[in-house]
Formats: structure tokens, sequence, C-alpha cells
């Protein structure tokens, strides 16, 4: 059976958000021939810039009830993009025909300004949460998703996210041992969960430079101490309401949150990678008990840590 796969560009758009998934699906169906038939489409044919500078070619939109599955790039141009009426017309008519309809990054605004996404489940990249959720209330937005799928109807979060989510679309059309060789092919770990929190946005705390990298540096080595806002604001030398303002200024985060997310985060390490008991895990951790860490995993990952452990084991 062989499926159509449009993928939709526009000027501006970033570039592995199209190239990613657009090596997963080619490589699939030269494991299993006949799959897949791919196109990248743009409101004007030919070549199409990418934010890198670096050009992608394209045919036309073309007839909107040939695609099987619609994915849409994102980019910094997906603001300017949910604007065109003709590509905006084209997404909205393939989205609702087609199988099934997917976004990668911030193509989810072109989704939603198409009003695909309305009263559905979505995600987005971590930098751009606030924004949408400003722009588009009727989404039910769940922001620390890598990918979502609601009905047949995916988004995905960062850039790389996005391979996870054709990883996903091709497991649920050719069966997971195809999806898993795919990922083998991209030497790429098979296969991220949905539930999955954005972790990389984790990265960016690192930001708080001179005034607060060193207090965040401490915080990893602590974790399993008390860390209330009034230690971490004598930490910092600072009177708890101006370190509160200040840290969530720099790191974009409440300290709770922070101490939240590294807990987490090393939390899933030790969960993933070690033998270690889960209690013993809870404790290491500063989450003290077990169950309590359980609750956090499933807010965060959708999964609880005996689930993390066992999809890692079979992974490796």
């Amino acid at each position: 059976m062989l499926r159509q796969i449009a993928f939709v560009i526009f000027p501006d758009f970033q570039i592995i958000d199209a190239a990613g998934p657009i090596g997963a699906f080619e490589i699939a169906g030269r494991l299993q021939p006949e799959s897949y038939a791919l196109s990248v489409r743009a409101t004007q044919p030919g070549e199409v810039a990418s934010s890198s500078g670096a050009r992608m070619t394209a045919v036309g939109l073309g007839d909107p009830a040939s695609v099987d599955t619609l994915v849409v790039a994102g980019g910094n141009g997906s603001r300017q993009a949910m604007s065109d009426p003709v590509l905006l017309d084209f997404v909205r008519r393939a989205g609702l025909g087609a199988r099934r309809v997917a976004s990668v990054c911030s193509g989810a605004y072109v989704l939603a300004a198409a009003g695909l996404l309305d009263g559905r489940r979505a995600t987005t990249h971590w930098s751009r949460i606030e924004d949408f959720g400003r722009r588009f209330p009727n989404v039910r937005l769940e922001p620390d998703r890598i990918w979502t799928r609601d009905g047949e109807v995916w988004t995905s979060a960062g850039i790389t996210a996005g391979i996870d989510l054709a990883l996903a679309m091709i497991g649920a059309d050719l069966g997971e041992a195809v999806a898993k060789r795919t990922a083998q092919q991209l030497v790429v770990y098979h296969r991220r969960p949905s539930g999955q929190s954005q972790f990389s946005a984790l990265l960016d705390l690192d930001s708080g430079g001179e005034r607060f990298g060193p207090l965040l540096a401490w915080m990893r080595e602590h974790l399993a101490e008390s860390l209330t806002i009034d230690r971490l604001a004598s930490r910092a030398a600072m009177s708890e309401r101006n370190f509160a303002r200040a840290f969530a200024a720099e790191t974009g985060m409440t300290p709770a949150k922070v101490v939240q997310r590294l807990r987490l985060e090393a939390a899933r390490a030790a969960v993933e990678t070690s033998g270690r008991q889960i209690d013993r895990i809870a404790q290491d951790t500063g989450f003290g008990d077990p169950e309590r860490m359980r609750r956090a995993f499933v807010a965060a990952f959708g999964q609880p840590p005996q689930a993390l452990r066992r999809a890692a084991r079979s992974a490796a």
C-alpha cells in the first residue's frame, strides 16, 4: 500500500523539521518497499530557503485529496506561514481529508491557524508554549510532552522530536520491527515515548551564568537535602523575595519548579541507567517517598519509573 506523505514547508522553515522525518520515512520505505511516496510542497514551487539559508526544492501544494499524511514543518517562518491564506486553505482541506495530520515544532501554529487543533491535545517547542497558548486558547496544550497524538492529529516538540513522531507513525503503519530497524539506521533511540518531558529545556538553566550558575550546580549536588526557598536564598546571599523574583527572571522558572525538574532529571537518569532500587533513588534525589516520585514521573513523563526502566532495558 503506497501512502502519500506530504511535507509542507515555507520560507524560513527549520530544515531539520522536514529533513529528519523525511529521512525516517525514506529509510522505512527502503526496508519495506512500496510503503511511502514522499513529496515536499510549498505555496510557491521551486527552491525554498530555510532559516539556515540552505534550500529545499518543493513542488506546488497540489491536490489536497491526494494526501494520506500531512506533515507541517516548523521554524521562524511559521508565524508568517499561518497568515498565508493559500497555504492555510490547503492545510485545512488536506488535514480534514487525510488519514492523519502532523506538525513538527512550531508547525503547530499552522495547524492551529487552520483550525485543526481546536479542542485537541497538542504540543510545540517549549520556548513557544506561552505565546502559543495566548494565540490559541482552544487548543489543549500539553507543554512538557515531546510529542502528542489525539486521534489522528499528531504534534511534536523541538526539532529532533519530529523524528520520534515519524518513528511512531512508521510503527503504526508497518509495525514496530520496521520502526526499530529504521531507528537503528538513523542511529537514534528507539523510540522516546510521547510522555517524555522536553528535558532539553533544562540545559538552558545553565544560562544563569555568574549569578545563579554556581547555585544551580550546588543544587544538583544536594538534591537529597531540603532545598527550601529560604535555604536557596541564603545560599545566594539574597532576601527570599528578591531571590525568587531574580531567579525566575534569569531561568524562566520558579525555584520550586527548578528543584522539581532537577530531581526528575537525576531520578530518571538513575532509573534508566542503574540497577538501584526505586525507593533508594527516591531517597537520593530528594523525593523521599517512592510514591511521591511515581506521581511526579507520571505527571512529567506519562509513565511510572518502572515502565521507563523496562523501556530503557528493552532498547539497550
